[in-house]
């Protein structure tokens, strides 16, 4: 249970540390911004195949393939009923929204913070999930690799809320928040998968669709979006690549 705790506060901590590094960055282009986000989907990707769903069909074996396969959609249908429930967050900005002459703007970034906290769930379902399945080798895999993603991650969060009109202190907040939500679905994950083994490669199989939908719902089509497509396709494949990498040599 140290080793669920201590997991929790680093890909919470992650974040925050990213957030930080945030204020010390005025604007971040949008190549920069989509090589970041791009890297981040690789190695989520691999996180949710190789650290997740894989664990899962083995664990099942050919008989049990369904819950591997059923967890798989569940986590994918969860998530968007997650993004449908969404509700309007221009009072979390603490600006007003009739006297703000860029509400547009301000919109557009909440949602994407929105998008960033929402995708933070999965990933600690998955930190969580992998301490419950008892191979804590591969927890570790996926844990550090959740936390090399989140630093950047946090910072590209902080930079467009502060030039949208957010306070620092209001966006050091926001930033927090979103770390504080992975650090509950690393709980959360962890006791799901420690309630029953029996349903274990379900749990594995829901973290890994999770991570799966957001991948292909928000990540790659935020980073195919202005131009720079072959730069986070590359970012991709390295994130992907360092994933692998560090699951081979850590596991």
């Amino acid at each position: 249970m140290v080793l669920v705790i201590l997991t929790a506060l680093g890909v919470g901590g992650a974040t925050l540390f990213g957030s930080l590094l945030g204020f010390g960055l005025h604007k971040i282009p949008h190549s920069w911004n989509d090589g970041v986000l791009g890297f981040a989907a690789g190695i989520m990707t691999a996180a949710a195949v190789v650290g997740l769903i894989l664990p899962s069909a083995e664990l099942a074996g050919k008989s049990g393939f369904w819950m591997t396969a059923l967890g798989i959609l569940a986590g994918a249908v969860f998530l968007n009923a997650m993004d449908r429930l969404t509700p309007h967050l221009h009072h979390l900005s603490g600006v007003d929204a009739e006297e703000h002459k860029n509400n547009a703007a301000l919109n557009k970034v909440m949602l994407f913070v929105m998008a960033i906290a929402i995708h933070n769930l999965p990933e600690g379902l998955a930190a969580g999930v992998s301490f419950g399945s008892g191979d804590v080798s591969g927890a570790f895999t996926v844990a550090a690799g959740i936390m090399l993603q989140n630093i950047p991650e946090g910072a590209v969060t902080i930079s467009p809320l502060l030039l949208a009109g957010v306070s620092r202190r209001r966006a050091l907040v926001i930033g927090l928040l979103t770390g504080l939500v992975e650090v509950v679905g690393t709980f959360v994950g962890y006791f799901a998968a420690s309630l029953s083994g029996s349903i274990l490669p379900f749990s594995l199989a829901f973290a890994g669709g999770t991570m799966l939908y957001v991948i292909s719902d928000e990540m790659i089509p935020e980073t195919h979006s202005h131009g720079y497509q072959r730069l986070a396709t590359y970012a991709f494949l390295i994130g992907f690549t360092v994933m692998i990498g560090m699951d081979l040599w850590l596991g």
